[in-house]
């Protein structure tokens, strides 16, 4: 049995040996111009499909992240051709022009999807001081030091910084004018952990020595000194709040006191 097995296998590979080699699909030099041709024009008809034709074009424009901007603010800003395709928009200018047209925006990033939405998502500015002018203006100021915004009333949970200058104040403005002060006494707001600038009503400064936080409730008032170790201050007058006082000296921060 053994050996009958053995001759069948023997006799089947003399047949494969046998067997002409199957022919290789060729195609003529005609045949290659027209599959070329067949390909070519199909990229073609993608390429017109998504860059010039309006079957993928811009429909809709949404706007995500506005809180003191609205959304129309935003839309007339960006200028985005509606029924362009949505390929070719340019979403680099789009966002260039909503952070030039808008101080209030610290950045914008522009978005599509197919087919035929484009989304602006907008970052705006937190202010951390309101600085009052003397027309009345609060002028809004943000961690950069960018100002942003004049309002004629502060907004709620930001600290006013006003200027009330002593006559050691006023006697010093040759070395300390008055753009240095306000800057100092915005430095002195952007140190404030965000429960307690909420709960400062305003920066006064008397002198560049001499600012006082004036706290909402029956906290009353930080005596600040400069605004030099503004950081450690901050944190020195964190702990001091945890006791009941008329006053909190801080000027001296590593010797705070409390004032009844």
């Amino acid at each position: 049995m053994a050996e009958y097995v053995g001759v069948e296998e023997e006799l089947e590979a003399g047949a494969e040996q046998d067997r002409p080699p199957r022919p290789r699909l060729k195609l003529s030099r005609r045949g290659i111009v027209v599959v070329s041709a067949f390909l070519a024009a199909l990229l073609g008809t993608g390429v017109w499909l998504v860059w010039f034709s309006s079957v993928f074009d811009v429909r809709t424009v949404g706007v995500v992240g506005v809180k003191a901007l609205t959304r129309t603010q935003v839309l007339q800003a960006a200028q985005v051709p509606l029924g362009g395709p949505l390929e070719r928009l340019d979403t680099g200018a789009v966002a260039a022009r909503v952070e030039k047209a808008l101080p209030r925006v610290d950045h914008a990033d522009v978005s599509t999807s197919w087919p035929h939405a484009v989304t602006i998502t907008v970052t705006e500015r937190t202010p951390v001081a309101a600085v009052r002018g003397a027309n009345g203006q609060y002028t809004l100021e943000d961690t950069a030091g960018v100002r942003f915004a004049t309002l004629s009333a502060p907004p709620a949970g930001v600290p006013v910084v006003q200027l009330a200058l002593s006559p050691a104040g006023r006697g010093a403005l040759a070395q300390f004018p008055e753009p240095v002060l306000v800057a100092g006494a915005v430095e002195v707001a952007k140190s404030l952990p965000p429960a307690l600038a909420r709960r400062t009503a305003v920066v006064v400064v008397h002198s560049y020595d001499d600012i006082e936080l004036t706290l909402t409730g029956p906290s009353g008032t930080v005596y600040w000194g400069s605004p030099d170790q503004s950081a450690r201050k901050a944190v020195v007058l964190a702990a001091l709040l945890r006791q009941d006082a008329k006053g909190y000296d801080v000027s001296a921060p590593t010797d705070p006191a409390l004032r009844s």
